[in-house]
C-alpha cells in the first residue's frame, strides 16, 4: 500500500484526477469506479477542469457506481445515480449509456446485487476505484465486521447513518431509506487500482487503522492492505495519527516520477 500525504483536499483531488487522466490517455474507455459524498468532489472538479482545457478526453470513459439506496426511485434527486449524474457524468460530458449501477428499485434485490457483480465482470472489471472512508473505517456501506470477501449485497443502515444522511432529505429522517445496495469488499478488491482519499482530522484514527493496523473486519478499509495496487491519499490532518508519516513522505518524494500513484 502506498500512502501519499498532501497539503489539503484540493491537492489530493488534483493528484488523483491526474492519475485518472493518465489512465484515460492510455485507455480512453476505462471503467472508473466512483463514490459519492463531499470528499471526492475535488477529484471530479479537477478532472472536469482538465477535460475543459483539453488536457484529457473523458468522453469515452465508463462510470461504475459503488452503492445505491434501496427503494428510492432512480430519478429522485438524492438517489446516488442522480447525484453521480450531477457531480460526475454531466461535468465530464459522459452519457448515462456509459453508466453502470445496481437497481435499487428491483423487486428481487438479491438478484439485482448478483446481476451487478456479473455486469462489472463482463465489462472487464473496474480499472480504478475511488473510495472514501468513514470514521469507523467503512468503505462503501461495508460497516465494521463486514466480511472481507463479501460481494455486492443489501445492507441495513444504522440509525446514526440515517440521522447523518437526513440533511440530504430536508432534515427528515423518515425520508431516508433503511437499506442500501453496496459493492462488497471482495467486489471492491477486484478493481485493478484502488485509490482511497481521506481528509480532515476526523478521519485520522480510521486512516491509521487502515494503513498501520492489522487486516481485520472491524476496520473494513484495512482490506486494502491485501491489494496489489492500493493508494491512500491523505491530507496532513488525516495523516496526523500515522506513526510512519515521515517514511511515507520520504518514499513518495523520492519515487520515480514516471510511476505515478
Amino acid at each position: 500500500m502506498e500512502v501519499v500525504i498532501v497539503a489539503d483536499a484540493k491537492a489530493g483531488g488534483e493528484l488523483i484526477a491526474e492519475s485518472m487522466a493518465q489512465l484515460l490517455r492510455r485507455k480512453p474507455d476505462a471503467l472508473l469506479g466512483v463514490a459519492t459524498g463531499s470528499t471526492p468532489l475535488p477529484v471530479y472538479q479537477s478532472l472536469a477542469t482538465r477535460m475543459r482545457s483539453g488536457a484529457v478526453d473523458a468522453s469515452r470513459a465508463r462510470i461504475a457506481q459503488l452503492d445505491e439506496y434501496v427503494g428510492l426511485p432512480a430519478e429522485h434527486p438524492e438517489s446516488y445515480r442522480s447525484v453521480l449524474r450531477r457531480e460526475v457524468l454531466e461535468p465530464l460530458g459522459i452519457g448515462m449509456d456509459a453508466f453502470m449501477g445496481p437497481d435499487g428499485t428491483a423487486d428481487d434485490v438479491q438478484g439485482a446485487c448478483e446481476r451487478y457483480d456479473r455486469e462489472l465482470a463482463e465489462a472487464g472489471g473496474v480499472d480504478l476505484q475511488l473510495l472514501g472512508i468513514g470514521t469507523d473505517g467503512h468503505i462503501g456501506f461495508n460497516e465494521p465486521c463486514s466480511s472481507l470477501v463479501s460481494r455486492t449485497r443489501i445492507k441495513t443502515l444504522t440509525e446514526q447513518t440515517r440521522v447523518d444522511n437526513a440533511r440530504f432529505f430536508d432534515g427528515d429522517i423518515d425520508q431516508v431509506p433503511h437499506h442500501v445496495i453496496t459493492q462488497g469488499i471482495g467486489t471492491i478488491l477486484e478493481a485493478r487500482h484502488l485509490v482511497l482519499l481521506a481528509t480532515g482530522e476526523g478521519k485520522a484514527d480510521a486512516v491509521a487503522a487502515t494503513v498501520e493496523g492489522p487486516v481485520a473486519a472491524v476496520c473494513p478499509a484495512s482490506a486494502l492492505q491485501l491489494h496489489a495496487h492500493a493508494t491512500v491519499v491523505v491530507d496532513e490532518a488525516a495523516a496526523s495519527k500515522l506513526k510512519l508519516a515521515d517514511y511515507f513522505r520520504h518514499t513518495y518524494a523520492n519515487k520515480p516520477e514516471w510511476q505515478g500513484i
